[in-house]
């Protein structure tokens, strides 16, 4: 029976009608695609993934004078993160009675011979590693590898038959407002499961040079640290390494490592036991729209090389210095840390093309990448340089930045005079032995300095070397004059 409202004409057109019945499918077939984003349950889920998770306790032989349990990361005094951001550890994060301690955390089985995914700072300077299966059972599990500058570790157990494994999925793939969850061992209590969505992408905590978080709101806490982050497909897209907490437990707030940068890591650890990267030879800094008009470059796209290091492979290709890197192997280059991330990938001795912006025109040259030493790390984001250019030397208790139109200009130097200038410096040993704000540092040790950071390392080599002094070369309103700075600067 049609019931016709009284309100309402009586002669709608039945093309009106037509359009409302067919509005009204829309917003049925809108709620029903809706319905089906939203899971109704994550138990499926939850019963295939969670047997490959694992729990892990790692004992420490601690005495008075151990910090291996303090946080791992370091934050500028004062910073919110110094007093705020924790680790996931267990129970025993603040003993420091000199008895054995330990640390627990989770991890993921990502090969049924045994082979455990988790975070280094779990299993950091342990004496004994035990991992606890879904099934009860436990064994002791060695350490295969490490990699600290990602955070990661891969251990291997032996329990004499085939186990439960996950895979890693596409953390490319993971957009904002997805849903994921977490299995992990908070606290201690054992598999506990949490589900939420991706809050963020590429996060940076300054936890190291390659930091490219997935900020997700799953409540994750401590001892869910190297525990896995799955999509609804059941594909590992992180592992849970940290929390942003005023409060020691979850806050919605929790960082998870794309699997796309663990997968290569971990491949490594398991194939060779170590991480081999491929090494640029530039120090690189971010390009602030300040520089970006001074040098005449559109947008602040891209990595500024500083310096060039003598007979790395960037000196062999012929990168400049004031180069400005912005792809990679067609990769588009955020900035430094995307730069570092994207040619860290690399093994030593990969082919690489760089697109490059020099002197007004665009570039392309290819690099074939180096091992890179094991005391530097120059194809990462100088960790001493700030956002505005200027650069942080802890050694010198100074601020240095590179020589600008702006600074030239300023300091009236003349255009065939280059250095370093000294922008700010501390009251305490090197002010006392005559180095000065708004001194040009032209050479260090009788080298030559183009870059902050050029400045800061030669006086670090220098004064770790046993000398007795280091000679500094510095022009002060137009005149040359040397000073000699003592070993106790640092």
């Amino acid at each position: 029976m049609t019931t016709i409202n009284p309100l309402a004409p009586r002669h709608t057109p039945l093309r009106r009608t037509g359009a409302a019945l067919t509005f009204g499918l829309l917003l049925l077939w809108s709620g029903l695609a809706q319905a089906a984003l939203a899971p109704d349950s994550f138990s499926g889920l939850a019963k295939k993934v969670s047997p490959a998770v694992v729990w892990i306790a790692s004992t420490h032989e601690q005495t008075q004078q151990d910090t291996s349990m303090e946080m791992p990361f370091k934050f500028p005094e004062g910073s919110p993160f110094e007093e705020f951001f924790r680790r996931f550890r267990g129970p025993g994060d603040h003993n420091t009675q000199p008895k054995p301690s330990q640390a627990l955390g989770s991890g993921f089985i990502i090969d049924p011979a045994g082979y455990i995914v988790t975070n280094n700072h779990v299993i950091d300077n342990a004496a004994s590693v035990q991992v606890k299966l879904d099934d009860d059972s436990e064994y002791k599990a060695i350490v295969i590898g490490t990699d600290p500058l990602t955070d990661l570790a891969l251990l291997k157990i032996e329990a004499g038959r085939k186990l439960p494994a996950v895979s890693f999925g596409d953390s490319d793939k993971a957009e904002v407002g997805d849903w994921v969850m977490a299995v992990g061992n908070p606290f201690g209590l054992g598999g506990t499961v949490t589900a939420g969505i991706i809050s963020a992408r590429g996060r940076n905590i300054d936890a190291g040079p390659y930091d490219d978080f997935l900020q997700v709101d799953a409540s994750i806490n401590k001892g869910n640290s190297g525990g896995p982050l799955f999509n609804l497909e059941g594909g590992v897209i992180g592992v849970n390494t940290a929390i942003f907490s005023p409060n020691g437990g979850s806050v919605g707030i929790g960082f998870a490592i794309p699997s796309n940068l663990v997968a290569p890591v971990i491949a490594q650890i398991q194939e060779t036991g170590q991480v081999e990267r491929g090494w640029l030879g530039v120090q690189i800094q971010e390009l602030t729209r300040d520089i970006a008009g001074a040098i005449g470059v559109e947008g602040t796209d891209g990595a500024l090389v500083s310096e060039v290091i003598p007979d790395s492979p960037a000196t062999k290709a012929g990168l400049k210095q004031g180069d400005v890197i912005r792809k990679v192997n067609g990769e588009t280059v955020d900035g430094p840390r995307d730069l570092a991330r994207l040619i860290a990938r690399q093994p030593a001795g990969s082919a690489v093309e760089l697109e490059l912006w020099r002197e007004g025109n665009s570039l392309s040259v290819k690099v074939v990448t180096g091992e890179m030493p094991a005391r530097q790390r120059l194809a990462a984001a100088d960790s001493g340089m700030q956002s505005n250019g200027v650069f942080r030397s802890e050694t010198l208790g100074a601020d240095l930045a590179a020589v600008t139109p702006e600074l030239r200009a300023e300091l009236q130097l003349p255009e065939s005079v280059d250095g370093v200038v000294v922008t700010d410096i501390d009251p305490g040993p090197v002010f006392d032995q005559g180095l000065r704000a708004g001194d040009l540092i032209r050479q260090v040790a009788h080298e030559k300095v183009t870059s902050p950071a050029q400045v800061d390392r030669l006086v670090r080599d220098a004064t770790s070397g046993g000398k007795q002094a280091v000679l500094l070369l510095v022009n002060r309103h137009g005149r040359n004059l040397f000073l000699g700075l003592k070993p106790g600067i640092a």
